[in-house]
Formats: C-alpha cells, structure tokens, sequence
C-alpha cells in the first residue's frame, strides 16, 4: 500500500499546494487519540473532494472528516489515520430559498455563521437546532454527530430538521438524498441514514434544512431548588401541562460553576426553562411558570431576557467546555432514556458517583430524556481509573434498563482504550455493519471509530 505523502502531488493539483499540510508538527496538533495522520487536505469544493477521496480510494489509504474539531473526541480510536480532509473552505451558502423556509449550505460553515445570516435577513429567521459550540461547530460536524441542543423538546432533532444531504462516498461518487420537502422519500430514507453516522458512510458535503421565522420575544427563567425531589416534581408538571417551552433543563448546582457572571443563583439544583412566542404569551408564561415554580418548592424564580437570556444558553451548552480548562481529563458522557425516568435517571447517576467519591457536574434535557454527566477526576485520574470504568458500566446499565445507551463523547486516551465509548451493542447492529460493508467495502472512512469498531 502506498504511503499518503506520495500523493502530495496529486493532491496539490486538485487544491493547490497551499492546502495541502504535511508538516508532522502540525499534523501531530491534529491527532486523534494519539493517532496522527500523514497528510491534511483541504478542498474548497465538493468536486475536489470528490477527487481526493477517489484517489485515496485507489490506493486504499484511510480518510477522516475534520470540520471545525469541536467534536474530534468522540468515537473509538482509529486503527489508521492517513489522510484528514478539512471541509472549513467549504463554506457557500448554496440554496438560499427564505420564501420557501429552506436554505442549503456547504459543511464547512459554523452553525453560528448561519445563524446570524438568518437573523439579519427580513424579519428574521433561524436556523432550528441549536448543539453545543456553535461558534466553531460545523454543519458537516454537527449532522455526522446528530449533535442536538436544549431545544430539541420543540423543535426535533437533526433528523427532524434536515431535508436533504450530499455526500461524497469512500469511492469518490457523489449521492444526493432527499430534497427542499418534507415528503421527499420513496423508500429507504438516505438523508437520515448519514445522520449520526459519523463520517464512516461518506463524508457529508452539503445539506439543506428547515428554517423558521424567528420568535417575536425570547426569555428565561431559572428557578434553584434544594431538594431534587422538588425539582422533579416542577419539570413533570410543565411536561404533562399545555405550556410548550423550547427548552426544559435541570442540573446540579456546580456544572455551570466557571460562569458565576451569568448563573449567580443559589440551590442545590438549577432548573432552567426557555420560553419564546409573542410577547405576551412569554410573559404569560413566564408569571405562571414562577408561581408553579414556587408552589413546588423553588427557592427563588429568576428571569433572563436579552443579552443575559442568549448567553446563558451558549455557556449551559458549552458547560463541558469550561470545565476542560480547569481539569484536562475531564470525561464526559452522555446517556438516553424514556422521558419519564430522566428524575430517577439524574437522582441514580447522582448517588453512584457520590457513593465512588468521584467530583461529576450533571446536566439533563429533562423534556427529551438526554443526561450528560461530567467526571472530574482531576489529576487522580490514573489512582481512581477502575473505580471511574466500573461506574460508567454501572451508569450504562442503567440507561439501557430504561430503553436508552450511554455514549463516552470525550475521555483521556488511557481511559478510552478501556471501555466502550458507544456503550452496549444492539441487536440491530448486524444492519449497521451490512451498511458499512456496502457503503465503504474496504473500510476506509473514519476506521476504528463508529459502533464496533468499524
């Protein structure tokens, strides 16, 4: 098998040879896990990528999709690593249909890009997904990982939002699924299929959403409440009742503790809705959620609006983020499960890791039965590392006890070679790796990273 340096020169006349990076140094700041590919290329256009990947296809050299890096930690550990290709050049607005509340953009533009193109335009649009580190998190990033955000309770998921993908297969051939409607498939539906499928299909090029006009009036509320119980209570009653906020969250007091600036209430537990709509129907709610609030036990009712409101939500979401700054071997995980048992799901997680002795920051899509869990072991990772590996079997088997899996999205590579980070294999897996075996037959699309192992 020929080694990937020795198609710079191919490589450099698709992109030009400033856009193809074989310094090891820099390439070695790139490595995943430890493992350090040969090359970078990065093409400005789907055609280009095309290109390269059809010739390291000939020779049988692996590719990795690298976006904006936010999610790089996530997944197994490659087996081999040639070739990474950058989709950041790749950065066109393709389809810009605002009538039809569609757009279609290249996977190299950040979300938050979108976003703030969207909010000048007329009116006011927006894009409605909202996954951590929109700032530096990529279209192509974002769909690869079914990356969702808090407001998934109202507005769906990825898959609920994306209507179409094109994709450049391991061979080079370019697919296009889906469409600018919503009723678009004739049989098996492609365009999901690559969502969440971690680049091990083909690397995602371009990919039209739904759009919407943007809420006339956005506020927050966040109510602490010291006894969990409590908390619980609060979040079924607004989850059985007719109110629909966009976003219904509860978390221990500390996970957002690097951002006393924004979260500046006390409590054990900081439940925080997202209320948008006409104005008066967000004050409406706003009042009536305050006083079910305090009628269950809430501490205080505190409400967000304007700057304070939107930057709440980025630092809730990028809480993980923060705490990486402070302890490098931060391990976060991320379970799912039926609805209803995110109180039981978040109270269970919390004892296990208070019975190990392990420090942890938890954080719940309580409306959509998500659980993140931050480990923080510090720089006793190494002294408590079997106790940290037995509870995140322990905290996997649980969420499959109630119909989910625990996934491991970031973890020092000590810890990650010992565990496995797609948590428990199920029965359907035998179609995951058939479409694998059809998609990419020789195994050169992210090898080693997606659900066993492939």
């Amino acid at each position: 098998m020929p080694d990937a340096t020795s198609l710079i020169p191919v490589f450099a006349d698709i992109v030009g040879a400033d856009h193809v990076i074989a310094d090891p140094d820099r390439l070695k700041a790139l490595a995943i896990d430890g493992v350090v590919a040969k090359l970078m290329v990065s093409p400005k256009t789907m055609e280009e990528t095309a290109k390269i990947m059809a010739a390291a296809y000939k020779d049988d050299l692996s590719v990795i999709p690298i976006g904006g890096g936010t999610k790089m930690a996530l997944g197994g550990i490659p087996s081999r690593a040639d070739i990474l290709i950058s989709t950041k050049r790749m950065d066109s607005y393709l389809d810009y249909d605002i009538d039809n509340l569609t757009i279609q953009v290249e996977s190299g533009l950040t979300i938050a890009a979108i976003q703030a193109k969207l909010e000048a335009e007329g009116k006011g649009y927006f894009l409605p997904v909202d996954p951590p580190h929109s700032r530096n998190a990529t279209v192509g990033g974002v769909v690869a990982t079914n990356d969702n955000g808090p407001k998934r309770l109202l507005y769906g998921g990825l898959r609920d939002n994306v209507l179409g993908n094109t994709v450049v297969l391991a061979n080079g051939d370019i697919v296009r699924a889906g469409g600018k409607v919503v009723k678009n498939v004739a049989s098996y539906d492609l365009t999901k299929l690559f969502i969440g499928s971690l680049g091990s299909l083909g690397l995602i090029c371009r990919t039209t959403f739904k759009i919407g006009l943007k809420p006339e009036a956005e506020a927050s509320l966040l109510l602490p409440f010291n006894d969990l119980s409590k908390a619980g209570s609060f979040l079924q009653r607004i989850i059985s009742s007719f109110y629909y906020p966009a976003a219904l969250e509860v978390m221990t007091a500390n996970t957002m503790a690097h951002r006393k600036d924004i979260l500046k209430t006390e409590g054990n537990y900081i439940v925080a809705v997202f209320c948008e709509g006409i104005s008066e129907a967000v004050d409406r709610q706003m009042k009536d959620l305050s006083e079910i609030g305090k009628n269950e036990g809430a501490l205080a009712a505190v409400p967000l609006r304007g700057a304070q409101h939107r930057d709440f939500w980025i630092a809730y979401r990028d809480f993980a983020d923060d705490w990486s700054k402070t302890d490098p071997n931060l391990i976060l995980l991320k379970s799912n499960f039926v609805i209803s048992k995110h109180a039981e799901m978040f109270a269970a997680s919390e004892k296990a890791l208070s019975d190990a002795g392990l420090r942890y920051a938890l954080a719940a899509h309580a409306g959509t039965g998500t659980l993140y869990t931050a480990i923080l072991p510090g720089a006793d990772l190494e002294s408590r590392k079997e106790s940290i590996i037995g509870e995140i079997r322990r905290l996997t088997d649980m969420a499959v006890g109630n119909d989910g899996n625990l996934v491991v999205e970031r973890a020092p590579f000590s810890l990650k070679k010992q565990v496995d980070v797609w948590g428990r294999i199920k029965s359907g897996f035998s179609l995951v790796r058939g479409l694998k075996e059809r998609f990419d037959p020789t195994g050169v699309l992210n090898p080693g990273r997606y659900v066993g192992g492939i």
